[in-house]
């Protein structure tokens, strides 16, 4: 899969250096995986869940560190591209904010 806005990632794991290895390591799997379908990403990661958004979209969202953070992406199986949206706290996700703003 090709990975939009890795230095956004970067940045994110600069600001928070708890969860740096965790986005390293999601890069490496998310680079050179061959995902067709949300049931093969869950293979990967089976914490990761599919939410619709108030654009009517579906991203997913990845616990990092645990609990701690959610990794958001847009993942598109058909072009093999994944897009990075937002990297929040635990909390700041909880608030829902970032629902409508996708």
């Amino acid at each position: 899969m090709r990975i939009i806005k890795q230095s956004y990632l970067r940045a994110q794991a600069a600001k928070y250096p708890k969860a740096t290895r965790y986005l390293a390591d999601w890069v490496r799997v998310v680079a050179s995986a061959e995902w067709k379908n949300f049931a093969e990403l869950r293979h990967s990661y089976p914490s990761a869940d599919l939410v619709a958004v108030a654009s009517g979209r579906p991203v997913v969202v990845f616990n990092v560190c645990g609990n701690s953070y959610r990794l958001i992406a847009a993942v598109h199986f058909n072009s093999r591209r994944v897009y990075t949206l937002r990297f929040l706290t635990h909390a700041d996700y909880s608030k829902n904010t970032w629902k409508h703003q996708l």
